[in-house]
Formats: C-alpha cells, sequence, structure tokens
C-alpha cells in the first residue's frame, strides 16, 4: 500500500492490475485546457484525467480563494467517472513536481481514502524510465458513492485566525520567498503574507532532479521550520490551496503527520479587506 509517493518503477510493477486507479491531474494556469489535451495526447497506460478547476475545485465560489474546494457532491461526480472504489490503490501525477496532483491525493484523504500516492518525478520521470504511454481513453464507469468530506481537516479563516493569535496554529505558506515577502504578486490582487505566517516554499521539497528529497532530509527541514510546535499544530497555505499540498504530502512523507491545509490560502485571505498583511520575512 502506498499512501504518499511512489517511484515510476514500482508503478510500472502495478500497471494493469484491476487494483489500480491512475489519475492524470496536468494543468497550467495560463492555459487551462494545456494539461487536458496533454492528457489526450498521450498519458500512462489506463490513466483517467482530472481537471484543476472543474474537478477538484469549484470555481463559481466567492470569497474562498481562486481553487475553492469544491462540494463533496462535485468531487464524487469526478470519482465515478474515473471509477474509483475504496480498495483501490490511487496514484496521481502531473508534470509540475507533484504540486497538483497533491491536491487530489489531499481530497482523497479528506474522504478517508489513505491508499493514494503521488508519483515521483511526475510524467517527466515515467517517460525517462522508458515506460509506456497510451492515447486510449479509459472506461467511464462507476458507481454512486456516498461520501463526506473530513471537516475537523480543513481549516477555514475563523480558526486560522484564532490559533495564530493564541500560538496554538503555525502556517506554514508554500509560495516562493519573493511573493511571501509582497516584493513580487503574478496572480492575486494583493501581495504579502498572513501575519505570523512562515515561509517554506513548496519547491524546497524537490532535490536537483525534481524527486522528493528522502525523508530523513525532509524531517530535518521541517522540524527546523516548524520549531518545536507538534505536526498537527501546523498549517499548510499557499496563493489558492493547491501548492499548499505539496508540503503536506512532504511532511507526511517525513513521518510528520497531522498537518492541515488552510484551504483559501493567500487568495481567500485577501477576499476580506479588513485582515491584516504582512509584508517583508517573517
Amino acid at each position: 500500500m502506498f499512501t504518499t509517493l511512489i517511484s515510476p518503477q514500482e508503478l510500472a510493477g502495478l500497471c494493469g492490475s484491476p487494483e489500480l486507479l491512475l489519475v492524470d491531474c496536468r494543468f497550467e494556469l495560463g492555459d487551462t485546457s494545456k494539461g487536458e489535451n496533454a492528457w489526450r495526447a498521450a498519458h500512462l497506460p489506463n490513466a483517467h484525467y482530472a481537471h484543476l478547476d472543474r474537478d477538484l475545485s469549484d470555481l463559481s465560489k466567492q470569497g474562498l480563494g481562486r481553487h475553492p474546494l469544491p462540494d463533496i457532491e462535485r468531487f464524487a461526480a469526478a470519482l465515478r467517472r474515473w471509477g474509483w472504489r475504496p480498495d483501490l490503490q490511487v496514484v496521481a501525477y502531473d508534470d509540475a513536481s507533484g504540486s497538483t496532483a497533491a491536491r487530489l491525493w489531499w481530497m482523497l484523504r479528506l474522504i478517508g481514502h489513505r491508499r493514494a500516492a503521488v508519483l515521483d518525478g511526475g510524467y517527466a520521470a515515467w517517460s525517462a524510465a522508458c515506460l509506456p504511454l497510451s492515447s486510449e481513453t479509459p472506461v467511464q464507469a462507476g458507481e454512486a458513492i456516498d461520501l463526506a468530506y473530513a471537516a475537523d481537516q480543513i481549516v477555514y479563516a475563523e480558526e486560522l485566525t484564532a490559533g495564530l493569535r493564541d500560538h496554538a496554529l503555525l502556517l506554514l505558506d508554500a509560495r516562493g520567498a519573493a511573493r511571501f515577502r509582497g516584493e513580487v504578486e503574478p496572480i492575486d490582487k494583493v501581495a504579502g503574507h498572513i501575519p505570523g505566517a512562515r515561509n517554506r516554499p513548496f519547491g524546497d521539497n524537490l532535490d536537483a532532479n525534481g524527486l522528493f528529497k528522502h525523508a530523513d532530509d525532509l524531517r530535518d527541514e521541517f522540524e527546523a521550520v516548524i520549531d518545536g510546535y507538534a505536526s498537527e499544530a501546523v498549517v499548510h497555505s499557499c496563493g489558492s490551496g493547491v501548492t499548499a499540498c505539496h508540503n503536506l504530502l512532504a511532511m507526511e512523507h517525513a513521518g510528520l503527520a497531522g498537518s492541515r491545509i488552510f484551504a483559501p490560502s493567500w487568495s481567500g485571505w485577501i477576499a476580506d479587506p479588513s485582515r491584516p498583511v504582512a509584508r517583508g520575512a517573517a
């Protein structure tokens, strides 16, 4: 059972198994059809496609950031299309260092599905290993599903504000350092970060080859950042609640279990102009 990461070689050994569900999560903010078009052209054999905006978000929701968590009914509909069952090993992959695939991985954990992993190195690592690809569309079939999110694993502004005020929670921001400090802001309307947050760019979870660092190294790095806080007190944020999941995945892989996601993240925080904004280093 793979619950955090899986290598291309490990995944290759599972391909063709009726107990495996593969989901392609490739997506590009600047061209929201690019990932799906790439999937249609070539994907891992039998991989279904998850669109970040349609399947893993509900853009109609207001005030909850650029990628609001969809209602459970929308997510369940996507799972049905993919033929999901609670006994399957799910593997998600992308071409963005796992940053989008980790969003699906986290959402599966919210419904209690722990047998889910992200392909380490993603599409690039699979292709580099000369492993098979396909352009065939997998069968779209599934049964009705009755699911619920674990609401206590999702953090919203009221809980975050109280937790930061009382020093009961520690917020880690997964955006790049310059965005965190407010020096640049290419996407959102306001630059800066949530007061009290610390910066842990999600790219720091990767080695020079684009693979996740060894679990021991990740553990040392995160323990240095959280500096005495229990992992259960850690909340992750980013621009829209997507790359924050990369940090949660890295912590889980490192054996630091129990951290959570501030789902609206920075774009949701600044939707209310009365909320404070900080700039500069934490």
